[in-house]
């Protein structure tokens, strides 16, 4: 090459036509998106939950997007309708996630709406679904000889609890569980025509 201007005129041509097309257009086109009618914004405990979720590292190895039919089999999971901009609209980070060592939790609220079967899994996920290789979380949780007035008991199913224990659930373990059953974005997403 006789000189470097026209690699480096090149170069920064190549990253405006990838700004354009990654940042400016989606932009442009997502900037008016606005909260679906069935979406709420997140109560104190569902965000303080959401803050247990990020501290833990759960996006690591959940998504929260479930995709179109034409790109995976979602919705023959039952993980739900594929998602849209406007299911992240109150989601500041926005915790799309990157892989998929779990299943897809946008929808879990919905498949799962016990708030046990929630706080249980977190306790001892193999006590729910044989064969997780999801960490427990114990360290969210208290085993006591006897219940105090105010605690939150977990029911299990049998065998999971030490014999003559049971255990309670700390405040950031309720958050995170009423955090993972606001996961519902089963509303419509598409307003009905009128004639």
């Amino acid at each position: 090459m006789n000189s470097e201007k026209p690699l480096i005129a090149g170069a920064i041509a190549m990253v405006a036509v990838a700004g354009l097309l990654l940042v400016a257009i989606p932009y442009i086109q997502l900037k008016d998106v606005g909260p679906p009618d069935g979406l709420h914004p997140y109560t104190a405990a569902q965000q303080r939950g959401r803050d247990e979720y990020i501290r833990q590292g759960c996006m690591y190895c959940h998504s929260q997007q479930p995709r179109d039919r034409r790109q995976a089999p979602d919705g023959e999971r039952g993980w739900g309708r594929p998602s849209v901009a406007g299911d992240y609209y109150y989601d500041k980070p926005h915790l799309l996630g990157t892989m998929r060592t779990g299943p897809d939790l946008l929808n879990i609220g919905a498949r799962q709406p016990s708030a046990d079967w929630q706080l249980g899994h977190l306790f001892q996920p193999r006590a729910y679904v044989p064969g997780s290789i999801m960490p427990p979380y114990p360290f969210l949780f208290d085993v006591k000889d006897r219940v105090e007035p105010g605690d939150r008991v977990v029911t299990f199913p049998p065998g999971t609890v030490p014999p003559g224990k049971v255990v309670v659930a700390q405040p950031r373990a309720l958050d995170l569980a009423a955090y993972l059953l606001s996961l519902d974005r089963t509303y419509p997403v598409l307003k009905a025509e009128r004639p």
